[in-house]
């Protein structure tokens, strides 16, 4: 296979959760720009629909709610489990329902819909790639997202986990972990003065962009990184590794 052809995704079927919007949408869009057949899917099947038809052919939207899968007996090739929700508030006032909440989707939702398609993947016997949406909050920490923080770090063990479970299966398992990623969500804070000091930790002095993901993603997903399986590509500007 060549350079030209390494990365691409022509003839597989994708399925990217949380992606009504944000860094899922950009995942979708990325991955079908690939050649791939893509699945979003989310609890706002309008935003998954109004996406796919932006599209065109080879996409279709789905209701998902991560927390209870239902529907995920069809084939899939390519997982990118990217549903994500945080909770923000100091951890002495979180409460056990806020921290429920963002296990049931950061974690037990990955677990849920990663067990179904790699069951599905292993009864076809046709192997497949899955891609589990972590962060540099994996390691790293700021205040108030004990919840957000905890469920992260898990996420990253889960993925070591389920690939070597799978392995045997022809599933590879990885995860990215984004540093902190430009979005209409936190524009405005990182123009206030907090959120220019906190990009001044960053080694390059500036935000991700959603594109800047693309990399990572495709050669997890495609032939490119074949031989890889339970590791954590981190790409945030070398945030996780600036100096205290």
């Amino acid at each position: 296979m060549g350079v030209e052809t390494i990365f691409r995704l022509d003839g597989r079927r994708a399925l990217v959760t949380g992606a009504s919007g944000g860094l899922g949408a950009h995942f979708a869009r990325t991955l079908h720009q690939a050649g791939a057949e893509v699945v979003l899917a989310a609890r706002r099947v309008e935003a998954c629909a109004a996406i796919a038809a932006e599209l065109g052919p080879r996409a279709s939207a789905m209701a998902l709610d991560v927390t209870a899968p239902e529907g995920l007996d069809q084939p899939f090739d390519i997982l990118v489990n990217n549903a994500g929700i945080a909770e923000t508030r100091p951890f002495l006032e979180q409460t056990p329902e806020e921290w429920d909440r963002v296990m049931d989707v950061n974690l037990r939702g990955a677990f849920l819909v990663g067990q179904a398609v790699a069951r599905g993947m292993a009864q076809r016997g046709t192997g497949g790639a899955i891609v589990n949406i972590a962060s540099i909050l994996a390691s790293r920490i700021i205040p108030g997202v004990a919840g957000y923080t905890a469920a992260k770090a898990a996420l990253v063990q889960l993925t070591r986990q389920m690939a070597v479970e799978l392995a045997r299966h022809g599933i590879r398992v990885n995860a990215i972990a984004p540093g902190y990623v430009a979005s209409d969500i936190n524009r405005a804070f990182f123009a206030s003065p907090a959120g220019q000091a906190m990009v001044k930790r960053i080694p390059q002095r500036r935000l991700g962009t959603p594109e800047e993901l693309d990399g990572a993603l495709l050669l997890l997903c495609s032939e490119a990184g074949r031989h890889m399986t339970g590791s954590t590509v981190t790409v945030d500007g070398g945030h996780s590794i600036g100096s205290l």
